[in-house]
């Protein structure tokens, strides 16, 4: 019964093991409630997913690329790194090479509400005849 359906997908994907994984991962696909591409025709869910191949229902590199994402466990993401940013309005700090030291830094912390109260308080600039 599969053997002519392995045999109609051999010229969509040309190796075998890869083959049996797509096949594999469509079917489970299928198991958690993927829509069927083809008709059931009382197939199982592997026969199902290899006539999909097959009948080109389905391309093979979409498969592979849907297999790879579901066995990924870690993703790379590729965030800048968090950098400390001294003040800017008071005081300095001396540079390093004049005996400053890194940890002279102070942060300015501010709440919600002040901020919030803070663009409250803003205006917007007036309008002048270069606007126009």
């Amino acid at each position: 019964m599969a053997r002519v359906t392995v045999e109609d997908c051999i010229d969509k994907v040309e190796n075998r093991f890869e083959l049996v994984l797509l096949a594999a991962h469509r079917a489970r696909l299928i198991s958690s409630g993927s829509p069927l591409l083809v008709a059931r025709d009382r197939d199982k869910n592997p026969v199902v997913a290899l006539r999909e191949i097959a009948d080109e229902a389905i391309q093979p590199d979409d498969l592979k690329e849907q297999l790879i994402h579901s066995l990924q466990r870690y993703v790379e993401v590729d965030e800048p790194d968090a950098e400390t940013v001294p003040l800017l309005g008071g005081t300095a700090a001396a540079p390093v090479s004049a005996g400053g030291d890194d940890t002279d830094v102070q942060f300015d912390k501010m709440s919600e509400e002040d901020l919030l109260r803070g663009l409250e308080g803003l205006v917007p600039p007036a309008e002048t005849d270069d606007d126009e």
